[in-house]
């Protein structure tokens, strides 16, 4: 991946950290990584754990970024969200999958479109 593209998506993480933060949720974890895959934002909204997917595109582009979440993807941050509650021993609270879309125009200007609750997995994901 170029260092421009890495940059554009970094700056949409940064967007979309500061919109949750705005909303009053707490940022548990950034980029968090494991060996199946990394999850973009853990946040805590109130007591459920937030697992959220980041998605930047150049706004008037061909495809939404929300559709970029494909199923293979949702099974990967959903396996990823196990490890991350079974190792903060938070697998009796309650927790969701949140996407962010950032569409980010030429001039700077940016839209944020949050979908709380994007999407719900099959304990059998696990």
């Amino acid at each position: 991946m170029s260092d421009k593209r890495i940059a554009f998506g970094k700056k949409g993480e940064d967007l979309a950290a500061a919109h949750l933060t705005r909303l009053g949720y707490q940022i548990l974890a950034r980029n968090y990584r494991q060996r199946r895959g990394e999850i973009d934002i853990i946040a805590r909204d109130g007591d459920c754990t937030v697992f959220i997917e980041v998605k930047s595109r150049v706004a008037g582009g061909r495809y939404s970024p929300g559709e970029a979440v494909t199923v293979r993807k949702r099974m990967q941050i959903a396996r990823v969200a196990q490890m991350y509650l079974a190792a903060h021993r938070l697998l009796d609270r309650p927790a969701r999958f949140d996407v962010i879309a950032v569409l980010i125009d030429g001039d700077g200007g940016y839209r944020i479109d949050h979908i709380p609750n994007a999407f719900d997995l099959p304990d059998s994901c696990f």
